[in-house]
């Protein structure tokens, strides 16, 4: 390994830890979370009492619930 390839590493690194501990993840854990729960069953129906929320839409009912729920937060 290189001496950049190591710095690149290191990088992308600290880039997934800064992202679980601000939740910027937060979306692709709902995905995740999604697909293992509400898999499609063999006749090809969808099991999920509700459809995959767009990316916008999920943060949309985030903030919502933040609001209407505030918990210690920096902001």
């Amino acid at each position: 390994m290189t001496l950049w390839a190591g710095v690149r590493a290191g990088a992308r690194g600290v880039i997934w830890y800064l992202k679980g501990l601000l939740g910027e993840d937060a979306y692709e854990k709902y995905v995740a979370h999604h697909a293992a729960s509400y898999e499609t069953d063999a006749t090809g129906l969808d099991r999920a009492p509700h459809p995959l929320l767009t990316e916008r839409e999920f943060w949309r009912d985030q903030t919502d619930r933040q609001d209407k729920n505030p918990q210690g937060r920096c902001c």
